[in-house]
């Protein structure tokens, strides 16, 4: 047991489809039986002008932003279509979060940063090897609090994200002196869900990580709202957790950030059952 915390428990994960492999494996890994139950669809931006706009001057950006793996998965595939590869960090004189630019006509100290080290990851995995990102919380506050960001007076800034997303970013940058532009490079969409077969498959605690997701995930549970609203639910940031209180979701359990954050509660969760 002590290597399969999770045996037999059977975890509903909620994440996209193109996000969801690495947290089903990790509760696999512990013996947990992974339930993929997506919430949110994931597509092309339907008006691809601003990420067009964005590749042909990708030069005149100091910094980029990509919000989330999917920002990276289409904002870089955009950058790549159009002949700009960013590069690996490779000039030792260059402060953490400074990507070497291989590409004729981007800034030669280009920064690009995430706001969490899944995105950094993503970018890595594409060898941009610096990327500055902040390491004990993952959202907008995280990354305005980091250093490098402070003094951005007459930076032109690209954010790439989803369809819509909360402001907090662009606006603090944007009241620090810089030039923010947003650039929408995928769309989120309210994916179909089935309900009945969610509660027949009978879940024994519930992961989400999106407060657009909680949002649609409340409001189709129907019937089944007090049943399924008992469950654990676990959560990776306080304003996740917050909503779903208000909600009326019984045991919302806060975890760490990303993956290892989640795992870590369900394992401690799983410890308390077996007391």
């Amino acid at each position: 047991m002590a290597d399969t915390p999770l045996a037999g428990l059977r975890i509903v994960v909620t994440r996209p489809q193109q996000q969801a492999a690495g947290l089903a494996q990790r509760i696999a890994e512990l013996g947990g039986i992974p339930l993929s139950f997506p919430l949110l669809d994931i597509g092309p931006a339907p008006d691809q002008s601003a990420l067009h706009e964005f590749v042909q001057h990708a030069g005149q950006y100091q910094l980029l932003i990509f919000i989330s793996p999917n920002a990276v998965s289409y904002g870089m595939a955009a950058l790549r279509d159009a002949g700009v590869t960013l590069g690996a960090a490779l000039n030792p004189n260059l402060s953490a979060g400074r990507a070497e630019a291989r590409h004729v006509g981007l800034q030669p100290d280009l920064q690009i940063a995430t706001v969490g080290q899944g995105s950094a990851r993503a970018l890595r995995s594409l060898g941009v090897a610096s990327v500055l990102a902040p390491r004990d919380r993952f959202d907008s506050e995280a990354l305005l609090a980091l250093p490098a960001l402070q003094q951005v007076s007459g930076w032109r800034i690209a954010i790439l994200r989803g369809d819509g997303g909360r402001e907090l970013l662009g606006d603090t940058l944007k009241a620090r002196g810089a030039e923010v532009e947003y650039v929408t490079c995928y769309r989120r969409s309210q994916a179909a869900l089935d309900i009945e077969g969610l509660h027949t498959a009978k879940p024994d605690a519930i992961t989400l990580t999106s407060s657009e997701a909680l949002a649609h995930f409340d409001a189709a549970l129907g019937e089944r709202a007090a049943e399924l609203k008992r469950l654990p639910l676990f959560v990776p940031h306080p304003r996740i957790a917050a909503a779903a209180r208000a909600l009326g979701w019984q045991q919302v359990l806060p975890t760490a950030s990303g993956d290892d954050g989640l795992c870590a509660g369900l394992v401690a969760w799983a410890a308390q059952l077996t007391r």
